[in-house]
Order: C-alpha cells, then sequence, then structure tokens
C-alpha cells in the first residue's frame, strides 16, 4: 500500500536526532520516525549478541551518484533484506550474502550506505555520537535484547 506521506531518509532522522539538544526532544524525532527498519539498526547495532555476517572495516562499492529523492532504493524499503547479513539470518552463501550486500549499498543514497555500513560494524555511534544504547532502550522499551544469534 502506497503513502504519499513524505519519509525521511534514516540518514536524516538519525542526523536530526544527534544534533537534538535534549533528551526529550530525542526521544521525540525517533518515536515521531518509528519504523520497523530503523529499530532494526539501533538492534543490529547495539545488541552484542547480533553477529554481523559480513566482513568488517571499508566496503568496496560505488556510491550512487544521483541526486536525493531522484534514483535511489531507501533503507526503509530495502531493510526487509537486512536479515541475510546477520548470524542465524538466512542460509544463503556468504558470496551471495556480500552480493546482496554490494548490491543494496549501490542502489541506495550514500548517506544511508553509510549508516548501514557503520551498522555493520557495529559503529553507529562514531558518527552518530549523541545516539546511544541507553536512549534506544529508553525510547523503545519494547525492544527485547540479548539471545538473537
Amino acid at each position: 500500500m502506497a503513502s504519499n506521506t513524505y519519509r525521511p531518509l534514516i540518514s536524516e532522522v538519525l542526523r536530526k536526532v544527534n544534533n537534538a539538544k535534549t533528551k526529550e526532544e530525542k526521544k521525540k524525532l525517533l518515536l515521531q520516525n518509528n519504523t520497523q527498519v530503523l529499530r532494526s539498526l539501533f538492534i543490529w547495532n547495539f545488541d552484542e549478541s547480533v553477529v554481523s555476517m559480513l566482513p568488517a572495516g571499508e566496503v568496496p562499492y560505488t556510491p550512487n551518484p544521483a541526486p536525493e529523492g531522484t534514483d535511489h532504493l531507501l533503507l526503509e524499503n530495502e531493510g526487509k533484506k537486512m536479515f541475510h547479513f546477520v548470524k542465524g539470518g538466512s542460509a544463503i552463501t556468504q558470496s551471495k550474502r556480500e552480493q546482496i550486500f554490494l548490491g543494496m549499498l549501490e542502489q541506495l543514497h550514500p548517506d544511508e550506505a553509510e549508516v548501514l555500513c557503520l551498522v555493520k560494524d557495529k559503529v553507529l555511534q562514531k558518527k552518530y555520537t549523541r545516539i546511544s544504547k541507553a536512549l534506544i532502550q529508553e525510547t523503545f522499551p519494547q525492544i527485547q535484547w540479548g539471545n538473537r544469534s
């Protein structure tokens, strides 16, 4: 079911939350933009029991040069593929897993591809230093942490 409601890029949401001055502002922004994919990214990043099945470090891909809002897939829509990238998620070969990941990165807006690369290595807070696991736990008490892989 398509919706005409504008959804910001996940990277935009993270930037706004990171720049918010108070914890209450951060929580409000997170709740306003609460989606399954956003929560999944936080779980992958902050839950120690989630094991990334992708090689750590720099990813050799070509960023999508198209202007924002034109020829990109949205992480919000592509997030359903993220289960392939974590331990216990899917039984595909490592080369197929990496092929899916690279294909995804090359079709996303470069800022969203960067978010996915940071989360893959569990270092989202290197760029978004004011978004912590404690903030996410407080904002989304429904998230069950641990025992995921």
